[in-house]
């Protein structure tokens, strides 16, 4: 008899990594991300694009040199907020129109449309931290 073998969903938990502000940082958040989601048996699809988008912000438009970003996922009920945290307070994230075929810019877009919601909080100086909650009903 062949029975599919299913792990219970995380009802909280927390996960934190600090990584390099490059390319490579970015590409491993994505990874360790997902594969954190998958140990919690959460869905991982929309929380790995999420993911991927805000580091690779982080990353490009974050980037202080010598200084890393760092990623926060947590399970809250049915709800993953994922915080990604990086060293240029002064420069907030703002959604780009589609106003041209440029790939450039239009990040957040996808966030917003994977997102229950998302947001931006200030500090403590000079940091600033990106955020967005998925919800996980009906996963």
């Amino acid at each position: 008899m062949n029975r599919e073998i299913t792990q219970p969903r995380a009802r909280s938990g927390q996960f934190a990594v600090q990584l390099s502000a490059t390319r490579r940082g970015a590409r491993l958040a994505r990874l360790l991300a997902t594969e954190q989601l998958r140990s919690w048996g959460l869905p991982l699809d929309d929380a790995s694009h999420v993911v991927a988008e805000l580091a690779a912000n982080a990353a490009l438009h974050g980037y202080v040199p010598g200084r890393d970003f760092r990623v926060l996922l947590t399970v809250s009920g049915d709800t993953l907020r994922i915080e990604v945290t990086d060293a240029r307070g002064d420069r907030l994230p703002r959604l780009q129109e589609r106003t041209d075929a440029s790939e450039c810019g239009r990040g957040l877009l996808l966030v917003e449309a994977l997102a229950t919601r998302w947001g931006v909080a200030q500090g403590p100086f000079p940091r600033k931290t990106v955020w967005a909650e998925i919800a996980l009903t009906g996963s």
